[in-house]
């Protein structure tokens, strides 16, 4: 058996062969530097080793399954011609603090972890009845990643459990190392911009979205998880909106919407309007404009993607570089650009308003993938109203409109509770409505389940 192991592992520098002599027997112990203590070993193992006159051979492991348990991060304990898999005590592990992307005002500060393990039992911590199902599975033909699935036994519609269950079965890959990996795989569709699986750091969030009759997928390794199925509108949604008071939260949510529908198309109505329209824009706002605008050698088409490619390079930068310095290049470097183009004459003080004012709206839309799908389809709709006008901006829009019609995620149609119209539906979209009105789960869902409160029992208790 040792034999076989050491072949198995050779080339391994990093695997640690043990020696000792307990009990007048040699005793090998065989784990990873790195995953599990040498003081571990002393204080836990050997002393359980010690308690035992010989080893259980019920709970042997031949060669191979003793290799991956050592990759794992177990102990692999040899006597004589058996060996005995002992858990290696965990490696270390970034501890639990606040989620540096989905910051709340109210609420709970704890986020996920790059370790499975401790983010189920982040999960177990907020719903502690057995209806809470956990599948584990391994993915990867080479990286043996373990990834889970988390739902609410009696609230998930089976339908759509089943189809992520096959869609997690037909992931053939190398390896996965992110949840990312996973989101593309098992996506409904490939070619559009705008996201079908939503993802977050926060167990509140998942705990909630599991209470709607939707799935979580955990994947060890990363602190991102993944909820299906998901639209639209759920997107533009944040935990705190539920922590606040309704006239609160539903005045946020009107804010979002309002500021995606800036980012969308400010840029290309500006275009359409001082291009082709100027007579719809008061005059002396019009001449204001003009006067600005005297000393511009480009069309505001060139103009715009001049400055919203600059902005775009700016965005990445602040990304790549330490977050103190790539905060400083973002704001300075917007401000120094901005400034230094309209003094050159390459560009009007109000294209750099329009600019900024677009920049800023993009940020107060919660999810970052779908704050990407709406500043690249600014660039298309700056082209249509650079080339045809209003007329190309609406085309543009109706063109978005047809496309998100006919997205799914999972069998779910992304832009309910609009188109299919869910009236239901409405009490937690733009508006979300006050908390004892919200009896129903989402109609969108199916759920089993579809009642989420008792009203009745709330007056009663009055």
């Amino acid at each position: 058996m040792y034999n076989e192991i050491v072949s198995l592992l050779e080339g391994q520098s990093d695997v640690i062969f043990l020696e000792k002599d307990i009990n007048n027997n040699k005793v090998i112990f065989i784990y990873l530097e790195g995953f599990v203590e040498l003081s571990y070993i002393e204080d836990k193992i050997i002393p359980r080793v010690a308690s035992l006159d010989e080893m259980d051979r019920s709970d042997s492991v031949g060669s191979t399954e003793a290799v991956e348990s050592i990759m794992r991060g177990d102990v692999i304990v040899i006597r004589g011609d058996a060996a005995l898999k002992m858990s290696g005590g965990g490696y270390e592990i970034r501890s639990i603090n606040e989620p540096q992307n989905e910051a709340v005002v109210r609420g709970p500060r704890d986020g996920f972890v790059e370790s499975l393990t401790t983010n189920i039992s982040l999960l177990r911590r907020r719903y502690l009845s057995t209806d809470l199902k956990i599948e584990i599975s391994t993915k990867g033909e080479r990286t043996k990643t373990k990834l889970a699935i988390a739902y609410i036994d009696g609230i998930v519609d089976e339908k759509v459990l089943e189809k992520v269950r096959k869609r997690m079965d037909s992931i053939k890959i190398d390896g996965v190392l992110d949840s990312g990996i996973v989101e593309q795989w098992i996506e409904d569709s490939w070619y559009t911009p705008f996201p079908q699986v939503q993802y977050t750091e926060r167990p509140d969030k998942v705990i909630a979205s599991l209470l709607e009759g939707r799935i979580a997928i955990l994947v060890n390794g990363t602190p991102i998880v993944l909820l299906v199925p998901v639209v639209l509108s759920m997107l533009f949604q944040s935990p705190g909106d539920y922590y606040e008071r309704w006239i609160v939260g539903s005045s946020i949510r009107f804010v979002r919407y309002s500021a995606a529908l800036i980012a969308l198309i400010l840029p290309s109505l500006y275009i359409a309007l001082i291009s082709f329209h100027p007579g719809l824009i008061p005059t002396k706002f019009a001449i204001s404009i003009a006067g600005t605008r005297a000393n511009v050698p480009f069309p505001s088409l060139l103009e715009a993607l001049m400055m919203e490619f600059t902005l775009e390079m700016l965005r990445e930068a602040g990304l790549q570089l330490p977050k103190v310095i790539g905060q400083t290049v973002g704001i300075v470097g917007g401000l120094v650009i901005g400034e230094a183009a309209v003094q050159a004459g390459i560009v009007s003080p109000m294209m750099v308003i329009v600019v900024a004012l677009t920049a800023v709206s993009s940020f107060l839309i919660p999810h970052y993938n779908v704050a990407i799908s709406f500043r690249l389809l600014r660039f298309p709709l700056m082209l249509l109203a650079g080339t045809v006008g209003l007329l190309g901006v609406i085309l543009g829009l109706l063109a978005i409109l047809a496309h998100l019609l006919t997205i799914k995620s999972f069998g779910i149609n992304y832009f309910s509770p609009i188109a299919p119209y869910r009236i239901k539906d409405w009490m937690d979209f733009v508006v979300r409505g006050p908390l004892p009105l919200l009896q129903n789960r989402p109609e969108v869902l199916h759920n089993y389940d579809k009642k989420r409160m008792d009203l009745k029992q709330r007056k009663k208790g009055w």
